[in-house]
């Protein structure tokens, strides 16, 4: 600065073209707040006249409130909104009184229509306990406040009598029983690769686990709807996002239970007994909340929702991405004169632990098993171990089933073990050449 101070400055070309002074910045920067007048009067030093002072100045301070404008924009962007109330005149009018063409197939109906200027789906659900308004209120801000990119979000409710509408933004997509099962086209499928069904599946781990162990919040979250008809496939990465997050607790199809450590013994007990007034009172009711296949052995028999039939649903879902097949399957029997009902868990497990019938060996079953459309084109050893996984998951004892968290883990490994197979397959296809020239 003493430099600029004593040169001597004859033509003074920066008052006349200030865009050739070396200190004169050639592209904006981020701004830098002075803290003391000291630096401001070193600042005006160095800018040299008053009026390159004046319009620098108002040059940083303009951009200055707009990178600050830009920061608070995002900020809010980033910060969940508030869970919206909708009032039931607002859901009449955006699905025509309920007679707009419902958006699926499914016993759920469900609308696609523009609530408050965003594009939304709308789920209607039947309250199968009560809850008092402020109790509502408080569990959706909870299911409001989570957010996960695999986890399609709540944007609020809306409550008729005993029917509650869920509000959930809509995501363009497929759902995964329909990318695996085209009734149409049973040959077809775009989930045609096997790193397409790794992604699948470790996304969907990913949001699982979200669910159980990361919302942060101090209470047990469980999903109690996980199944392929649910699970929203997007394109162009085949990114996977689960449906209907929060139905659970909103709807009185399970109960959060704070943190088991921070709780009292009679706490406890208490909580304990209410789970037993609830198998008897309402499991009659509750048991047929699940999809047949996907409904853990515990969960029929008691109708409780709980994060061990989560990862029961959860391995169904992986052998549905390994084998392409429904959860259940009816094969009609002559000479019995009637339906015989195979399983897919029975199946995953001949494959594994089934005998080498024929001489053929646990790879030639897996082979077989793998869904053909595949094309015979995956790594054997991680179809193996994402098999043993699922059937883990699937396990009759509800305390034998792993945890979300290490089965995220797992299946993190997989999926970049299957990543290095994909990228070893592209390395070796390119060092073949073919010619089509006459011999």
């Amino acid at each position: 600065m003493a430099v600029n101070a004593s040169a001597p400055d004859p033509v003074r070309p920066a008052r006349t073209r200030p865009s050739q002074s070396p200190r004169t910045p050639s592209t904006p920067r981020l701004p830098t707040f002075p803290t003391s007048s000291t630096s401001s009067s070193s600042s005006s030093a160095a800018l040299g006249p008053s009026t390159s002072n004046t319009s620098s100045a108002h040059y940083t301070s303009t951009s200055s409130s707009a990178y600050s404008r830009t920061s608070l924009s995002s900020l809010r962007e980033s910060i969940s909104k508030s869970p919206n109330i909708y009032d039931i005149s607002e859901i009449r009018a955006a699905t025509n009184n309920f007679l707009a063409k419902r958006y699926s197939t499914s016993s759920t109906a469900c609308w696609r229509c523009n609530l408050r200027n965003t594009e939304t789906i709308v789920f209607q659900r039947k309250f199968r306990r009560k809850m008092e308004m402020p109790q509502l209120r408080e569990r959706l801000a909870v299911i409001c406040r989570s957010n996960h990119t695999s986890v399609i979000k709540l944007l609020g409710v809306s409550i008729s009598g005993d029917h509650i509408y869920l509000v959930y933004e809509f995501i363009t997509g497929a759902n995964l029983a329909d990318c695996l099962r085209n009734a149409r086209n049973p040959n077809f499928t775009v989930l045609s690769s096997w790193n397409s069904r790794m992604q699948v599946a470790a996304d969907l781990a990913d949001g699982l686990d979200y669910i159980h162990h990361k919302t942060g919040l101090n209470i047990t979250l469980v999903h109690n709807h996980i199944k392929s008809s649910g699970i929203i496939i997007t394109e162009p990465h085949f990114n996977a996002k689960i449906c209907h997050f929060g139905t659970a607790q909103l709807c009185g199809e399970a109960y959060e239970t704070e943190n088991r450590e921070k709780k009292s013994i009679n706490e406890i007990e208490e909580e304990e007994d209410r789970s037993k007034e609830l198998k008897r009172s309402n499991s009659g009711v509750m048991q047929f909340e699940g999809v047949r296949g996907y409904m853990s052995p515990e969960f029929q028999a008691s109708g409780i929702a709980t994060q061990e039939s989560d990862v029961y649903a959860f391995g169904i879902v992986i052998l549905e991405l390994l084998s392409g097949e429904e959860p259940l399957k009816y094969k009609y029997d002559k000479s019995r004169g009637d339906f015989i009902r195979t399983s897919l868990i029975d199946r995953a497990v001949a494959v594994i632990d089934g005998g080498d019938g024929g001489g053929e060996g646990r790879e030639g079953r897996i082979r077989r098993w793998i869904d053909r459309r595949l094309k015979d084109s995956f790594p054997v050893d991680v179809a193996q171990k994402l098999t043993r996984l699922a059937i883990q998951c699937t396990h009759v004892d509800p305390a034998k089933r792993p945890d979300m968290g290490r089965v995220a883990g797992k299946i993190s490994k997989l999926y970049l073990a299957s990543k290095t197979w994909s990228e070893s397959i592209k390395t070796v296809s390119d060092q073949i050449s073919v010619s089509l020239a006459p011999r």
